[in-house]
């Protein structure tokens, strides 16, 4: 349902959104209702970058963005809220920062904060409309859950290599995030963006799609995407779409839904020490460690790719890429114990079980991967 206008515009607000007051199906009415909106952008990364732009441009009242995460060299491929000079700040400071200097009509809210169960429903009702802009399970979850349970409309944005989605979920008038994906798939089965890849260019046009739809559904332009499940293959550059409804057993939106409150999401999607499902078959970057500080007999196999191997590595590792495993185990010691390690984990918990189905017996995956390692033992480490 459509925000109601507030006051008359600024002179200075006519002048910037003059191209707006123009336009059929926004004009004077519509930049008034952008002024009294308040949006909660769900991570400044990827999606939220251009998204937060666009509605900053558009003359949103009120913008929030959660973020707890700092600036990183690898982000700034896709992440065009931020800039080389921000690397190592904050993300929703930078995000700030730059959002003032593009509109300083938008009161933009940093929230410096990871969203978890016991503040996202306080969060989110503060707010009219919720993009999320995050990239993983547990929070999508999370968040879907969470704008329910307030009522809140939820544009979705999701991005896997080449191809992305979109769509507007809003129950009851139309779906739910758990209508379309019920359940999360297995850890490790989806990789994340440092594992599997992002062409850079493809989350500026899912994000921007995410703040269209906010637009559309604060000025009640257009159609938006409710009920419509988006696909964009941006290699063929095609564009299809599935029409998607509510699920009447859905447990949160359903017709008698038993998610009344927020859950522990990293367990539900099978993440986090109490549900890791690899009970004896990995090691903490803690306990490697201590058995490498006391000098024990151990071989290290990184099983990523030459150029990370390039970016940071274990001293004394040896490269043996996942791929070439089979036909180069012959080169791994089956005498001393053994430990493989990737960039977060899930490709070197591949390496170990097949070792063990090889006959290894003391094979263990590094949990967390390399980048565990960088946060808890060698901060100075490269990462990527």
């Amino acid at each position: 349902m459509p925000l109601r206008a507030p006051d008359a515009l600024a002179p200075d607000e006519a002048l910037r959104y003059a191209r707006h007051l123009t336009l059929p199906g926004i004009g004077v009415e519509g930049q008034r209702k952008l002024r009294a909106a308040r949006v909660l952008v769900v991570g400044a990364g990827g999606l939220g970058s251009p998204a937060a732009l666009y509605l900053a441009a558009a003359g949103v009242g009120a913008l929030g963005i959660v973020d707890a995460d700092v600036v990183d060299l690898t982000n700034l491929q896709r992440q065009v809220l931020h800039g080389t000079a921000a690397v190592g700040e904050l993300k929703v400071r930078s995000a700030a920062r730059r959002l003032a200097d593009l509109n300083p009509h938008v009161d933009v809210e940093p929230i410096a904060e990871r969203l978890t169960s016991a503040n996202a429903r306080a969060i989110v009702r503060r707010y009219d409309i919720v993009l999320d802009g995050s990239d993983n399970f547990p929070t999508r979850y999370l968040v879907n859950d969470a704008c329910v349970l307030e009522r809140k409309p939820l544009v979705y944005g999701a991005i896997f290599r080449f191809d992305g989605q979109a769509s507007l979920f809003h129950p009851p008038a139309g779906p739910c995030y758990r209508c379309l994906f019920a359940e999360p798939p297995a850890p490790g089965a989806v990789p994340n963006c440092a594992e599997g890849g992002v062409l850079g260019v493809l989350p500026g046009l899912v994000g921007s799609l995410q703040a269209l739809e906010a637009i559309k559904w604060i000025t009640g332009a257009g159609e938006t995407l409710l009920g419509r499940l988006l696909f964009v293959d941006a290699l063929r550059l095609r564009f299809r779409e599935v029409a998607i409804r509510r699920d009447p057993a859905c447990p949160a939106c359903g017709d008698a839904p038993s998610i009344t409150e927020l859950i522990d999401y990293e367990a539900f999607c099978g993440l986090g020490p109490a549900a890791s499902g690899h009970p004896g078959l990995e090691v903490t970057a803690e306990d490697l460690a201590r058995t490498l500080a006391a000098g024990g007999p151990v071989a290290l196999v990184d099983v990523r790719e030459p150029w990370e191997h390039a970016i940071a590595s274990l001293p004394g590792s040896r490269l043996v890429p996942l791929g070439e495993l089979p036909e180069r185990i012959g080169e791994l010691p089956t005498r001393v114990p053994v430990i493989t390690y990737c960039h977060h984990g899930m490709r070197s918990l591949q390496a170990a079980h097949f070792l063990r189905a090889a006959g290894f017996a003391d094979v263990r995956s590094l949990a967390g991967g390399i980048d565990a390692w960088a946060l808890e033992q060698e901060p100075g480490m490269p990462r990527y």
